[in-house]
């Protein structure tokens, strides 16, 4: 079941070529009302490596969620070739959706090259192996919930997460806004840097608003809770592979005028920084 599930999204982000610069993708049903932003910044940045040379590998991903994503619908991805200098590719990218543009996005590529290197240090948390996987929640607690939030919750998706401090999203208690997960993805890949790139894009958008959320005890099943990526970095630093652990190290330094920041590293299970992320999000409690 893991290799089904993990075969899917691989071909979610195979895109199908209309034109040069012009690409149409999919979308997958994992429970969420809306698509799932973290597909559309995968899509958007496989779109845009398929336009630069193979050589050149995505060093950093800025983009906007400009509006809601329908996920019946197939999407567009327009790529504009903005540059190709000696040793860096720039693209635009926009995503387009029933005429009308859902997300505006720019990549920049650059060769491999050596040069100074220091990082931070991986906080000092458990092993992935010493975690207890995710449970599903009860029956009775899943029967109370919307019909696309239980598939949300009930789906075994690609992903594993494992996390450092698990909370009860029903009852989210108040605590300090920082939190740790490891995740990968359940079933191998092709050694393909590109495809683990995009992978990891994908993966990027899950639980990184949601850290805004922890000193206030709500989440996304709190009653008339409205919450929506706005926009989206992602820098990438190191080779990884997707399809082993990786720590994602979150944290939020503010949230004001219904909205919160996060960010995030990433680190391989031996101490090295691959990637680094930061989000603004909308966080809005709706009146009855």
């Amino acid at each position: 079941m893991s290799e089904t599930h993990v075969g899917e999204l691989v071909e979610l982000l195979e895109l199908e070529r209309l034109e040069d610069n012009l690409f149409r993708g999919q979308s997958r049903d994992i429970g969420t009302r809306f698509v799932f932003g973290g597909q559309v910044l995968g899509q958007a940045l496989s779109a845009a490596q398929r336009t630069v040379d193979a050589k050149r590998e995505a060093h950093s991903l800025h983009a906007y969620f400009l509006r809601a994503g329908d996920i019946n619908a197939p999407i567009v991805y327009s790529v504009e070739r903005t540059r190709d200098g000696g040793s860096f590719s720039s693209r635009r990218v926009v995503a387009i959706q029933h005429g009308q543009p859902i997300l505006n996005g720019s990549i920049s590529f650059q060769e491999p090259e050596t040069g100074y290197e220091h990082q931070m240090t991986m906080p000092e948390v458990p092993a992935p192996e010493d975690i207890e996987p995710m449970h599903a929640m009860n029956a009775e607690q899943v029967a109370k919930l919307p019909e696309k939030t239980q598939r949300w919750l009930g789906i075994n998706g690609p992903f594993e997460f494992r996390h450092v401090w698990p909370r009860d999203e029903l009852r989210p208690a108040k605590r300090p806004p920082y939190q740790h997960i490891w995740f990968r993805l359940t079933a191998p890949i092709e050694d393909t840097q590109s495809l683990h790139q995009a992978l990891l894009a994908y993966a990027s958008d899950f639980h990184l608003i949601g850290t805004a959320t922890l000193p206030h005890g709500i989440s996304y099943l709190t009653r008339n809770m409205q919450m929506a990526s706005l926009d989206h970095a992602l820098w990438f630093h190191r080779p990884f592979r997707i399809d082993e652990w990786l720590l994602y190290s979150f944290d939020s330094p503010t949230s004001q005028g219904a909205r919160g920041l996060a960010r995030g590293m990433i680190y391989t299970r031996d101490g090295r920084l691959v990637a680094s992320t930061a989000q603004e999000g909308l966080i809005r409690v709706r009146p009855d």
